[in-house]
């Protein structure tokens, strides 16, 4: 693209709806494809019109004709590609659910992993590349969450906006995990207060990159926002009903240490804070021990991580003569399936305090 071409783009990004410079060149591929299909047209015609089987003004009427139904075609396709929306991409479900609050339907948002599904472990298929590459912007967790994927988003970031929502967090919030590497614990969300740095991120990058809507998406974020808060306040008064001394949460992979600081619990995980960490019996056998000696009734499972290694805890128990159940299934890594209340991330949150609480109390 030539400069001058690039610069009349950006000025023009308002006026006819661009966003990036990613759609303007969308719109000169459209405009080249149809000189090209008119080029081979008009040499195959013209060899016809040779062999006297066209007349000239037959010839200039049949290429206006198809010029035009090639022009509409490629026209009709953008639209469906674009919708007059921006084409947002964020990997996990958290993620995706912020930029639906404040992008709200200005944008096509797609959350890469569903419900049930392990970030740690994730490798984009075929379909996720071009997903990744459809997009206009990209939000990610960062923090290492997406540990197989890292290598594609510095790749993307050459070619489109590609944020890490962690960046918003000041690193005084983030909780280390090897301080010998700065190696931090990517669950931010799981501590309603950080997260809600992780949406004024969003927010931010948001206005940044499409400043026409910056009002809208300032009044949404604010909205969503309110409500991020009145959630943190439930989620205190919840965790209040458990006996002090009875606030322990244990759980496959260490992933609610975020959780246990803001609310006052004690966490235990048998993995460490990524589920690609291995586990052995030493592990379990301390795990077990620690439950039985604090009595605890109650342990949890999680809807994105394998069951056989909290089994193999409730195994050790019983056959040391302490019963402890399954307090329920929580909401890890991933939200619950789409279009219901815990495929949301207040009703996320929501769910695993109430499952919690009454485990526990």
């Amino acid at each position: 693209m030539r400069v001058r071409d690039y610069v009349f783009a950006m000025k023009t990004n308002h006026v006819l709806g661009w966003s990036t410079p990613q759609r303007f060149s969308r719109w000169r591929k459209s405009w080249q494809f149809v000189i090209d299909s008119w080029q081979f047209i008009y040499t195959l015609l013209t060899f016809r019109t040779l062999s006297g089987q066209l007349k000239s003004g037959g010839l200039l009427l049949l290429y206006g004709l198809i010029s035009l139904i090639i022009l509409i075609s490629c026209s009709k396709k953008d639209q469906s590609h674009d919708n007059g929306k921006i084409n947002i991409l964020a990997t996990t479900g958290m993620i995706g659910d912020a930029v639906k609050n404040i992008a709200r339907d200005s944008a096509n948002v797609v959350a890469l992993m569903g419900p049930g599904v392990d970030p740690h472990l994730y490798k984009a298929t075929q379909g996720d590349l071009k997903k990744l590459q459809n997009a206009d912007i990209i939000f990610y967790n960062g923090l290492h969450l997406e540990g197989k994927m890292s290598e594609i988003f510095e790749k993307l970031k050459r070619q489109k906006p590609v944020y890490p929502v962690s960046d918003g967090v000041p690193v005084s919030s983030l909780k280390v995990t090897d301080p010998n590497s700065n190696i931090y614990d990517p669950h931010i969300w799981f501590d309603v207060s950080i997260w809600k740095y992780a949406v004024s991120q969003i927010n931010e990058k948001l206005g940044e990159e499409y400043p026409a809507n910056k009002e809208y998406f300032n009044q949404n974020a604010q909205k969503y926002l309110d409500k991020l808060d009145s959630l943190h306040q439930s989620v205190i008064k919840m965790v209040n009903e458990i006996p002090e001394d009875e606030r322990v949460l244990i759980t496959a992979h260490d992933a609610f240490e975020y959780f246990g600081d803001a609310y006052g619990m004690e966490v235990k995980g048998l993995q460490g804070i990524s589920t690609m960490s291995d586990y052995g019996l030493k592990d379990i056998t301390d795990l077990v021990n620690f439950i039985i000696k604090r009595k605890i009734k109650a342990i949890f499972i999680e809807t994105s991580v394998s069951e056989r290694s909290i089994n193999a805890v409730i195994e050790g128990c019983t056959e040391k003569g302490h019963d402890v159940a399954i307090g329920g299934s929580l909401y890890s890594d991933a939200m619950g399936p789409d279009g219901t209340f815990e495929g949301t991330y207040l009703g996320m949150v929501s769910s695993n305090v109430q499952k919690i609480v009454e485990a526990l109390k």
